[in-house]
């Protein structure tokens, strides 16, 4: 890590986040992580992690997958490729193999941004290795079938650094999905993943996350996207099982000329869960356009904060916030939060948001024919959140159904 980056860090140490609760790093700093066994594929991963695997879309058979990432705790045990359209490894055979990469560690996400991207650039300085993940797709490749990269948590009360950097050469087009997940023995422990993205003059990037957390861990992604000529990034995000907080406000900056953005949400809240999301876009580069749409429902004591931000910095930008939400419960609540800023005579910028409960005259309906109510507003609920995901090849389309749909059983 270059000098002024390591000082930037260690003057953050301390900076809180904008948003979200405040985490006390301390409990987790002194607890370090165990050192677990490489594995030569994903489907030597013991049986009982191999199905929390499959509850966030990573398949441990790797069928129809190109290729396989799995970090454990602060380990990467596992990374296998098929294609030979993409690589993916772990960020410290990566960082050896290209010297070059670290012309891009740090761009997309300042150091210095928060005192979770600052302790996640000092572990880095300290033990010499960065944890996380290596994706590129090669120039003018269009892989078929999804990489897949798992985050997961084994150990009780450790902070999981991960800093991930994914770039898409010129014209080239890849998938990734992606799954976080704890073992069922944690009750508490901390997740700071940093994602650095960059896509080249007509590339394209689809990423799908699933997150299935432990009840008591907290999550802090810090995630940034560099957006180039007639390139495109469309992000999924899923999470609708009980987390104790998350805050993540993955900015795009698309200073391409045509360059397009789309993050579509999926939030689930419940028990006490603090779920604080959004996505941030600037459109720089003239004709580029961003799409931000979000479903959430809270029940319980949740607590679901719904950010998004567009800003319009040139001209003919064109951008659309939507966040509709259902509040389910008394005791939750939903927070809707859409930001418009337009400094350019030539845009156009719209947003619309809505929060409000089950409208009873579909549950009246459902009831006559059949169900009780419970199973009405449970079907309700689930055609709610079950929007369609656009912009995915058909394969990809069909799988990502297949995780909304497992992540929808616990609502």
């Amino acid at each position: 890590m270059l000098q002024s980056a390591l000082e930037k860090a260690k003057k953050a140490r301390e900076k809180k986040a904008l948003y979200g609760e405040d985490i006390d790093l301390e409990k987790f700093i002194k607890e370090e992580a165990d050192e677990h066994e490489r594995l030569n594929k994903a489907s030597e991963i013991p049986k009982k992690v191999q199905e929390s695997l499959l509850k966030v879309g990573v398949d441990p058979e790797e069928k129809e997958r190109a290729g396989t990432f799995i970090q454990v705790d602060q380990s990467g045990v596992c990374s296998t490729c098929e294609s030979e359209s993409v690589e993916i490894m772990g960020m410290n055979v990566a960082t050896e193999k290209y010297g070059w990469l670290k012309d891009y560690m740090w761009k997309a996400v300042a150091v210095d941004a928060d005192k979770y991207t600052a302790q996640t650039a000092l572990r880095e300085s300290e033990t010499g290795e960065t944890s996380g993940y290596f994706i590129r797709s090669l120039p003018g490749s269009k892989e078929v079938f999804p990489l897949q990269a798992c985050m997961f948590i084994g150990d009780e009360k450790v902070m999981q650094t991960t800093h991930n950097v994914i770039i898409a050469e010129e014209n080239s087009e890849l998938h990734i999905i992606t799954g976080c997940a704890t073992g069922e023995d944690v009750s508490s422990a901390l997740h700071v993943g940093v994602s650095e993205f960059y896509l080249k003059k007509g590339a394209k990037i689809t990423f799908t996350m699933v997150h299935n957390w432990a009840e008591q861990v907290d999550v802090r992604p810090r995630t940034g996207i560099m957006v180039g000529d007639d390139a495109t990034y469309m992000s999924n995000y899923i999470l609708t099982s009980p987390v104790r907080s998350i805050q993540t406000y993955p900015t795009a900056y698309c200073p391409g000329k045509n360059s397009r953005v789309v993050f579509q949400s999926i939030l689930g809240g419940q028990k006490d869960s603090i779920l604080d999301t959004g996505s941030r876009v600037l459109l720089e580069g003239e004709g580029s356009s961003a799409e931000m749409i979000s479903r959430a429902v809270s029940k319980d004591q949740s607590q679901l904060y719904a950010r998004g931000h567009l800003a319009g910095r040139t001209q003919n930008v064109k951008g659309h916030l939507e966040c509709h939400g259902l509040v389910l419960s008394d005791d939750s609540m939903i927070y809707a939060v859409p930001e418009l800023e337009g400094s350019a005579t030539e845009l156009e910028m719209s947003h619309e948001a809505a929060v409000g409960k089950i409208a009873e005259e579909e549950v009246q309906y459902l009831t006559s024919r059949g169900l009780s109510e419970e199973e009405a507003a449970s079907m309700i609920v689930r055609g709610f959140l079950s929007m369609d995901i656009t912009g995915l090849p058909p394969e990809l389309a069909l799988e990502t159904k297949k995780m909304l749909d497992m992540s929808l059983k616990g609502m």
